[in-house]
């Protein structure tokens, strides 16, 4: 009993001390009751949350006073989102309702929590609720930002703590965080909140590959130091000779980008050039920022000779989320390519707190420089009043409009437009105006005549040619990405539809009539069911269009008649069309809280094998499928839909085999084939099920598709495949 006591003041005097140091923290900025305000939101929070405890077993308080300190902290944040972040729960998970927080912290406060709070209730089929709480957060970008702000600090402290979690959750959370969460923190400027939250994503979902990159990243840190140190000296001088001040780091790259790379440039660590960048940061003056970094720029390409294919300014041209800064890449006299940033100390609070540091600045900013941040969020606002599409879609072109790189574009008069990676001369037509876009025939790029799908580049001059007579497609909807122009061409498709449906409707009347039937909602019904179709709308197009002939009307009364006769042969296709898994498959996994045998199947996408880090996935018509955690659409799968995510993990009872396949990259010479063949075959008796080679200037790249029993197996295949003489690399592909 005393033990207990003890515990109890010994938390409760810890809780007092976290809440001290975020008073500490938010002592610069706080006015007249603000620390009033902030205890009292405390205490309400303490008060609701009293009986509560994390995963962890620690009181549930720690973490909406952790959520307020990286409000305060790493994002830069006033009284009010303090507060936020310290009620971020309580309507949630109290009793304590939307009501009660206005009536005490009024109706800001009370709005931040409500999109803070997640929506709760039964979902349609087919929908996802993690999408539709996304959704409803990303809402409050129109009214505030600090929702989205305060969401981020708090994903990114349930990231810090996911360790308690059950490895389902820890895949759920992690995977919906580089999905939208990990994005949404780089869009809005948040560049050290971005990297933590890819980095223990990467931690979580393919832990072995962390810990070897930070492994690695350790052991070259003291050789990594010294270049650093040698590559800045004469910069130094020649900067401080220039009469400039300034500050200059060396920045490791995260784990997670050089993850990446590994991966997209199908590399080692040991080839990755580039581990870190050199930052340099200017003290300037306003009016001087833009000529200094140049300045700067001038003296470091003096000193080392630069890349000129990769020189990047967004000095000039600043990105969509605020970024300013001078990139370029240069060889060292060791001759090692080194990427350095040259920005001023405005440019560097703007890129690491973002949002935050945007609005610090603002009133001195000038409004050529203001737009990028503001115009983003417009942009985001004029889509978010098209709300009437499914969650899932909603997600869907939020990631592909918003978390994509952007290209910058001119219009005849010169005026630049920014638009989505991937966006074609369509997308740029309703960006310029819905009537534009609707009565576009084609573009002249360049003063060149291209057609409608034509992708645009960064710095390309656009002319729309517009007819009258012209009316979208459903092609349209293939070839723009933008979600402006897909909601502005679905609604356009959905009048004409309507209009045809019209007609539709007095033809099908007629035509039930004939056969003695009235169109009520009860035959509308059958009728859907009948043809598979989701929409009376959809029914009246389809027999406006003579999609649905008499011929076929006739049928569907054959079918009402005979239903009615029996409904038993109702569920009978439902029967046929039951999956079944063969029996040899059963016993490999246990899937499920109680490890459980139980029928699946395999993800074609990623093929896994027994020793793969694996989750099991209920699909809604093929039963569980088995995916790697580091599967291409795991990320999709489980951030949409989590609570289809069950446990799973291999049991060794059998030896079965596995398709996997390599790419064997290699110099060519007589004979490499059949080295290769008598590694597989004879020495490790690997049966092999296809082989191809494609062999180009003195090199071959070859995909071999082979039965192996398990990760060691195939492990141990690489390694000897490594080995033969005049190989360069062996890797395994995924699909």
């Amino acid at each position: 009993m005393s033990t207990l006591l003890i515990d109890s003041e010994k938390e409760n005097k810890e809780i007092l001390n976290r809440y001290r140091k975020l008073l500490r923290l938010s002592k610069p900025f706080l006015r007249d009751n603000d620390a009033k305000i902030i205890k009292k939101a405390f205490y309400t929070a303490l008060q609701a949350h009293k009986d509560m405890r994390r995963k962890s077993g620690e009181p549930y308080i720690y973490h909406p006073l952790a959520v307020a300190q990286i409000v305060v902290e790493e994002i830069g944040l006033g009284t009010t989102s303090i507060v936020a972040a310290l009620l971020h729960d309580v309507v949630e998970d109290t009793h304590l309702t939307i009501k009660d927080i206005e009536r005490d912290f009024g109706p800001k406060i009370a709005s931040i929590i409500d999109g803070l709070t997640k929506i709760s209730g039964v979902f349609e089929h087919g929908s996802s609720q993690q999408a539709e709480n996304f959704r409803k957060m990303i809402l409050t970008l129109s009214d505030d930002v600090r929702v989205v702000l305060i969401k981020l600090a708090d994903r990114l402290h349930n990231m810090r703590t996911l360790d308690s979690m059950a490895r389902d959750k820890q895949l759920k959370i992690a995977s919906e965080t580089i999905y939208l969460y990990a994005p949404l923190a780089h869009r809005l400027g948040l560049y050290s909140i971005k990297t933590e939250l890819e980095d223990l994503y990467l931690r979580y979902t393919n832990t072995e590959v962390y810990y070897e990159i930070a492994g690695k990243l350790k052991q070259t840190k003291a050789a990594r130091d010294k270049f650093i140190k040698d590559f800045i000296a004469p910069i130094k001088e020649n900067l401080e000779n220039a009469g400039l001040k300034f500050e200059i780091k060396g920045r490791p790259k995260s784990i997670y980008s050089i993850w990446n790379k590994m991966k997209t440039q199908q590399v080692s660590f040991d080839e990755i050039y580039d581990l870190f960048a050199i930052r340099v940061i200017l003290d300037s003056k306003p009016e001087d920022e833009k000529a200094d970094c140049w300045k700067v720029y001038s003296i470091i390409t003096d000193t080392y000779k630069p890349n000129p294919d990769r020189l990047r300014d967004w000095i000039s041209t600043p990105k969509a989320n605020g970024y300013e800064s001078l990139h370029t890449t240069v060889m060292s006299h060791s001759g090692q390519w080194v990427e350095v940033q040259i920005r001023t100390k405005r440019m560097d609070d703007i890129a690491e707190k973002g949002y935050a540091a945007h609005w610090k600045y603002k009133e001195n900013t000038p409004k050529s420089k203001e737009a990028g941040l503001d115009l983003w969020l417009k942009k985001v606002r004029d889509v978010l009043e098209q709300n009437d599409i499914p969650a899932l879609d909603f997600v869907s072109d939020f990631r592909s409009n918003f978390f994509n790189e952007e290209i910058y574009v001119f219009t005849p008069k010169g005026e630049l437009k920014i638009l989505p990676h991937g966006a074609t001369a369509l997308d740029f037509a309703f960006e310029i105006h819905t009537h534009i876009g609707l009565r576009c025939l084609g573009a002249k790029v360049n003063q060149k005549l291209v057609p409608l799908s034509y992708i645009l580049k960064n710095g390309d001059q656009v002319e729309i040619i517009t007819s009258s007579k012209q009316k979208p497609s459903e092609d349209w909807l293939k070839f723009v990405v933008s979600s402006k122009a897909k909601a502005k061409i679905k609604d356009a498709l959905k009048e004409e539809k309507k209009k045809i449906a019209e007609d539709g409707r007095e033809i099908l009347e007629r035509k039930l009539q004939h056969l003695k039937l009235n169109l009520s909602n009860d035959t509308t019904e059958q009728l859907l069911k009948y043809f598979n179709l989701k929409s009376s709308l959809e029914l009246y197009y389809n027999v406006a269009t003579n999609v649905i002939d008499v011929a076929d009307i006739k049928k569907f009364k054959e079918w009402l008649d005979q239903q009615k006769k029996s409904d038993k042969k109702e569920t009978e296709p439902v029967k046929k069309n039951k999956k079944t898994v063969s029996p040899q498959d059963v016993d490999t996994l246990l899937i499920g809280d109680n490890m459980e045998k139980i029928d699946y199947s395999f993800a074609r996408c990623c093929n896994p094998i027994p020793g793969d880090d694996v989750f099991g996935f209920v699909t809604v018509s093929e039963g569980i499928k088995i995916h790697r955690t580091s599967c291409p659409n795991a990320v999709e799968l489980v951030s949409n839909f989590g609570y289809r995510v069950i446990k799973a993990k291999w049991n060794s009872e059998k030896q079965l085999s596995f398709l996997t396949g390599l790419r064997i990259v290699g110099t060519d010479r007589i004979g490499i084939i059949n080295d290769i063949t008598k590694v597989i075959s004879h020495e490790l008796h690997v049966n092999i099920r296809s082989i191809t080679i494609d062999s180009n200037d003195g090199m071959f790249e070859g995909v071999i598709m082979l039965f192996v029993n398990n990760t060691q197996h195939l492990d141990k295949l690489i390694k000897s495949l490594s080995e033969i003489q005049d190989i360069v690399s062996v890797s395994r592909i995924t699909s």
